[in-house]
């Protein structure tokens, strides 16, 4: 059986592993996702004449990127969710047609009304875009 609609590839992809949490969530709001990668376009990185992975810009300008490690620590995947520092990592969200993820990474130009959603690659980022929708938040207890 195949998948005939972006729509359910995207969520497919999407999904992390968390699942729905057992309580009510804390809020819902309406908020602009946009999608990202591992990608250097995606999170700043550039390889330096060695050929490793070293930040593109900014104060931290040519210092080495680990990459595909989130602000948390942890390692990037479907489910990885960056938001601004009024989440707090651990912050469950429900994306429609992306799925649950976990807040485990920050973005220097994320607003409190938007958030990035993780892809495995960077053509599936591309066709998610940049959409309004309702969010379902649960703040860690």
């Amino acid at each position: 059986m195949g998948f005939s609609s972006c729509a359910t590839v995207r969520r497919v992809t999407g999904i992390g592993g968390e699942g729905k949490p057992s309580r009510r969530p804390d809020f819902e709001r309406s908020m602009e996702v946009s999608a990202f990668c591992s990608c250097g376009k995606c999170t700043n990185w550039t390889r330096n004449w060695l050929g490793k992975p070293v930040v593109a810009s900014g104060p931290n300008r040519g210092q080495p990127k680990k990459v595909g490690i989130t602000a948390s620590g942890e390692k990037a995947r479907p489910g990885t969710i960056a938001a601004h520092k009024k989440y707090p990592f651990g912050t469950v969200m429900y994306v429609p047609g992306y799925g649950y993820g976990t807040v485990q990474d920050r973005g220097g130009a994320l607003g409190e009304d938007h958030i990035d959603v993780y892809f495995k690659s960077h053509g599936d980022a591309l066709k998610w875009g940049r959409q309004r929708l309702p969010v379902k938040v649960w703040l860690p207890r």
